[in-house]
Parts: structure tokens; C-alpha cells; sequence
């Protein structure tokens, strides 16, 4: 009987797990404090915001994320996407303090980061949240 409640409180908690990670993705998240590390700013362009997301090699969202990034940058003129693949560099998810991936972090010309995303970006979302960047 004991080992039912064990598979029980096991299911419980991947449920609320799972819960939680959905509930986080897309969602838009305070930057954090300071620049970003000079591996990220060697990525950003002179003018504008440029979206780093911060991927890893077997990642299934982060291909998705990246088609949504692209589209949005194509169609922004003042908005670039680059991605940061961290599956060897994990020194650097830890210095950008990125827990999971797809993370996708704005960052203005001086390294500035402004906000992010963790999970799969919304593209209205992203696109109110640019629009307060550039007003």
C-alpha cells in the first residue's frame, strides 16, 4: 500500500511541476540588474534591441522559439534576434542566471538587458513590451 501514496505523491508532484513551467512560459520577467556578460555583448548591434535567445542542442521549444524570433525580428526594423546555444558554455547560462531554455533576454546596444522571456515567447507580448522599450 505504501508504495501506491509513493506513486501517488509522485504524480501529484510532476503535475504541479508541469503546471508551474507552463504557467511561467511565455511570460514576460523583470530584467535583471547590471550588463550582460562580454561573450553576449560581442552579439549586439549598434542601434535597436537585440533578442538573444539563449538555447540548448537538444532543446524541442527553443526551435519554435527561434521561428518566432526570427518573424519578429523580420518584421522590426529596430529589433534583431541572435541565439546563444549554451550547451557547452554552461558557465555562461549561469552567469546570464537562465534555468531552463528557451530564454530569451532583450538587450540594448550597451548590454543593458531590458526584459525576458522564459519558455516560448508570445508574440503580442513581445510586441507590447518592445513598443514600451522604444516610446
Amino acid at each position: 500500500m505504501t508504495g501506491v501514496w509513493v506513486l501517488l505523491g509522485a504524480v501529484v508532484l510532476a503535475v504541479l511541476a508541469g503546471a508551474l513551467l507552463r504557467a511561467r512560459s511565455g511570460k514576460v520577467r523583470a530584467a535583471r540588474t547590471g550588463t550582460v556578460p562580454e561573450a553576449v555583448r560581442e552579439l549586439l548591434a549598434g542601434t535597436g534591441v537585440t533578442l538573444v535567445q539563449i538555447s540548448t542542442e537538444f532543446c524541442a521549444d527553443c526551435r519554435r522559439a527561434r521561428g518566432t524570433l526570427e518573424r519578429f525580428a523580420e518584421e522590426n526594423d529596430s529589433v534583431r534576434h541572435v541565439e546563444l546555444d549554451v550547451t557547452d558554455r554552461p558557465e555562461l547560462a549561469t552567469a546570464l542566471r537562465v534555468t531552463s531554455t528557451p530564454t530569451t533576454l532583450a538587450v540594448d546596444p550597451r548590454g543593458a538587458e531590458l526584459f525576458r522571456f522564459s519558455g516560448l515567447p508570445v508574440p503580442e507580448t513581445l510586441r507590447e513590451q518592445c513598443a514600451r522599450q522604444f516610446a
